[in-house]
């Protein structure tokens, strides 16, 4: 199995230290982000993947040579001309995924011990083109599920903004949890081009193709993205 690892970003919640290194690298109990993500992967049998790099991207692929890409096949994708965000990052990258194949979609700041395999399975059996790990906790931004948790859409509750592109008696609210697991063949149905996020290709295609929900609650999840989440990481993650 493949996977793609979103490493590209800024870090800018993760200052002073994104001053002078990527996020990847930031490091909890002795381990890189990056490498415990890669290990998370490898624990579910994906032995190919690829990394998009920006912000100091030298540091990602020396890291990565100094540990022989840990012992996998690992490809870089390269965005220092200019970082694509989510949804351009991985059209991007497009060529490395065979047609008709699933494959996770991850970022790297996010640390978790959801169970993957279990997501897989019902990804496959929904035949849905996309499923979104999800999970019930607090969220400024979130997604709309129906009750057979297929995606519908979009709020920001601090914006006070919504996006409906699926309609539902009901809507219950789901924080992202920074995971997809999707089939190649979305290529097909993306209508975007440069910098774009995944966010909006879904609530594109959920209006005609099904985009499900995988529900991990009460599994260990974590957003790194900010100084105090590695100190609070340091206590659940060995």
């Amino acid at each position: 199995m493949k996977a793609m690892i979103l490493a590209a970003g800024l870090g800018t919640r993760l200052k002073p230290f994104t001053d002078h290194h990527p996020k990847a690298l930031a490091v909890v109990n002795g381990k890189t982000i990056l490498q415990r993500n890669i290990e998370y992967l490898q624990q579910f049998k994906v032995d190919k993947i690829i990394i998009n790099v920006h912000h100091f991207a030298d540091q990602i692929i020396s890291f990565l040579q100094e540990n022989n890409n840990f012992n996998i096949d690992i490809q870089i994708s390269d965005e220092t001309q200019e970082v694509l965000e989510t949804g351009g990052g991985l059209l991007k990258a497009k060529w490395f995924f065979e047609p008709n194949e699933s494959f996770v979609l991850m970022n790297v700041d996010i640390l978790t011990d959801m169970n993957l395999q279990e997501m897989l399975q019902k990804h496959t059996s929904s035949k849905a083109i996309a499923t979104l790990a999800i999970s019930r906790r607090e969220s400024a931004r979130c997604f709309l599920f129906n009750d057979d948790l297929q995606l519908c859409g979009w709020r920001n509750k601090q914006k006070q903004e919504e996006k409906i592109s699926l309609s539902a008696d009901n809507y219950t609210e789901f924080a992202f949890s920074g995971i997809h697991i999707i089939n190649s063949i979305i290529f097909q149905h993306i209508s975007q081009v440069g910098k774009f996020s995944m966010v909006d290709v879904y609530l594109d295609l959920c209006k005609k193709h099904v985009i499900k929900g995988y529900d991990h609650s009460g599994t260990h999840f974590l957003d790194v993205g900010k100084p105090e989440s590695i100190l609070k990481a340091e206590t659940i993650f060995n």
